[in-house]
């Protein structure tokens, strides 16, 4: 009886996994085919992207190669698309800021937790490359309208920290980051423009049936991607190299559809559900892992950026949308220009029926010296006028041009090294800040991101860096020191961060320049202090320079650990010591608020009071 019994629940079990698996892959083909027509806008994009812009979309939603209406048409292409994006992505990454934790008061506790997190995202952005994700995602955004960055906790990443049971490595674990293609993300809702309002969301990707074996210790079968694929799509028969959106029938081979189904938190899930199906296997099933929403709370471990919002979509548009009725017509322009060109070149001829080899005269043409015989009493062959090139192809051309620059927002100055329209420097500074303004929007998109990718890197790390970790963290001042915490050491959702923008060296030395001129860097002896020596040669690159000449920066250093000693018993005064940067160092921090609040205050007043006597006789 318990046999049969345990028979039965686990045959309920095993119809309850394909039931929910059968949910998945029903509900990911109604998403699928909801937003088809969007996927074929994608695609349509790449092609002209990647100079395939003799396509269109179909009213049957195919991608179709427009066909020529005259054999001898010409069909060139003359791509001012792909160098347009390379010049706004260049520009939108330029551009993007640094950046910083900022601590909420000059406490010793809030000042130790900001530069702590600043850290962080110091070692993370050098550990897994931020800068070549943020551009990767940003080609996305620019071609397609909308990219997704995946925030993940990569258990085999960082340091191995041991070995366990079975004699596998065990490894500290790291932040992991991954640019996701709007190709592979459906959302439950369209008509939202936010992941906040999104009740549910399926990640769909192709992998390797070997990468489902080693991560879910399952053996599944590889199923046909080439027709049911993630972006669904028909080839056309004309054979030409279309860029296709989601898995080709070069890459479907040895290939699995993983589908990876996040739910919200609501009354029937309170902790939210994950669900990842694929070759007709659940895989795994329970609450979502990750605690990457405000307040700590359960979400989608995904951020969205976009190029252009639109009201009330889910995927914003692309610069390419607009661009491509610009394309169409500049292609068309230029080769009505060209075949304008070769028929003045080559002639058109006109001859009597029957006077002359038509053959011989349509396959050789007429070349330099040949002698065209024709049958005698016949009119001779003579060339038609086709009249001088006509001045409106130039107009349309240079206006053509020249709303490749209105649509794309990006001027002369950006696309070439020398503008062909402004000469004078007012008008170069005006080209400049036009673009500024024109990307402002899609830069504004692009700094969420960031702020976004970092609050979720700091809540990953309180939740899985465990109660000891090792990392080498730089400061400010390019110091590198080998840091210990634990993962209540890192700050909570509710950090507040600041952006420094980048600026070139030549801004920088320029506006440095007009401060001295202005002796608002003097003291009040008129010379300019050790400190911002430092800085100034920091802010030109000659830091070091400045270590190797002096070394306050040192004495600061040296009188920020004696601060922290002082807290705990007496400290020696050295006569090396630089006394005057010690006194303004330990005035500074007996003035600190985090000071004040210890249990001990008296007698750690009593101490740092003394230490500072002790500076100033050697004073």
């Amino acid at each position: 009886m318990e046999k049969r019994a345990y028979e039965d629940e686990n045959k309920k079990e095993e119809l309850r996994r394909k039931k929910v698996v059968q949910e998945v892959v029903s509900d990911f083909e109604r998403r699928r085919e909801a937003r088809r027509s969007i996927e074929n806008g994608w695609v349509l994009n790449m092609n002209f992207v990647s100079g395939n812009q003799y396509c269109d979309v179909s009213p049957f939603g195919e991608i179709v190669e427009e066909e020529k209406r005259f054999y001898w048409q010409t069909r060139r292409v003359f791509n001012h698309i792909a160098p347009l994006i390379d010049a706004r992505v260049a520009k939108l990454l330029k551009r993007k800021p640094n950046l910083k934790v900022r601590a909420f008061s000059d406490e010793d506790g809030d000042v130790k937790t900001a530069k702590l997190a600043s850290g962080i995202l110091r070692y993370v952005n050098d550990c897994i490359d931020l800068e070549g994700i943020y551009a990767k995602g940003t080609v996305w955004s620019e071609v397609c309208g909308t990219a997704f960055y995946k925030t993940l906790w990569n258990d085999k990443g960082g340091r191995q920290v041991g070995i366990d049971e079975q004699g596998l490595p065990v490894y500290e674990g790291e932040v992991e980051i991954t640019v996701a293609p709007p190709f592979e993300i459906f959302p439950d809702r369209l008509d939202v423009e936010g992941l906040e309002e999104v009740g549910s969301l399926i990640h769909a990707q192709a992998v390797g049936v070997g990468y489902v074996l080693e991560k879910f210790g399952v053996s599944v079968q590889a199923e046909d991607l080439s027709s049911s694929s993630v972006c669904a799509y028909s080839e056309p028969t004309s054979g030409k190299n279309f860029v296709m959106g989601g898995i080709s029938k070069t890459n479907a081979l040895n290939c699995v559809l993983l589908l990876e189904r996040y739910t919200r938190p609501n009354a029937d899930f309170p902790l939210g559900r994950l669900e990842i199906v694929a070759g007709g296997e659940l895989l795994y099933e329970g609450d979502l892992p990750y605690l990457c929403d405000k307040r700590e709370e359960r979400g989608f471990p995904f951020v969205k950026q976009d190029c252009m919002r639109l009201p009330g979509a889910f995927f914003a548009s692309s610069i390419v949308d607009r661009l491509i009725p610009v394309q169409r017509a500049y292609n068309a322009v230029r080769n009505r220009k060209h075949e304008f060109l070769s028929r003045i070149a080559a002639g058109v001829f006109a001859v009597e029926d029957g006077s002359v080899d038509i053959d011989a005269l349509e396959e050789e043409g007429l070349a330099p010296g040949k002698i065209v015989v024709y049958r005698q009493g016949a009119k001779a062959p003579e060339a038609l006028d086709c009249g001088s090139f006509p001045a409106e192809f130039a107009k349309e051309e240079e206006w053509l041009e020249k709303e490749f620059s209105l649509v794309s927002g990006v001027s002369d100055l950006s696309q070439n090294s020398t503008p062909v329209r402004v000469t004078s420097a007012t008008g170069l500074q005006l080209l400049l800040s036009q673009d500024d303004s024109r990307l402002s929007a899609t830069m504004e998109s692009l700094k969420l991101v960031i702020k976004e990718i970092a609050a979720r890197t700091l809540r990953l790390y309180r939740q899985f860096a465990g109660n000891a970790r090792l990392m080498s963290l730089s400061g400010e001042n390019g110091k590198v020191c080998v840091h210990y915490f634990n993962a209540s050491e890192v700050p909570e959702t509710d950090v507040s961060f600041e952006f420094e923008e980048l600026e070139t060296s030549d801004s920088k030395r320029e506006v440095l320049l007009k401060l001295l001129q202005a002796g608002l860097l003097m003291d009040d002896d008129g010379k300019v202090s050790k400190e911002n020596k430092e800085r100034i040669l920091e802010a030109f690159g000659f830091g070091g320079y400045e270590n190797a000449k002096d070394i306050s920066s040192l004495h600061c250093a040296k009188a920020t650990e004696e601060n922290i000693a002082i807290k705990q018993t007496d400290v020696e005064v050295d006569e090396y010591d630089d006394h005057a940067v010690h006194i303004t160092e330990h005035t500074r921090f007996l003035l600190s608020e985090g000071v004040k609040n210890t249990q001990q205050w008296g007698e750690v007043k009593k101490r740092f009071v003394e230490h500072i006597r002790k500076h100033k006789e050697l004073l």
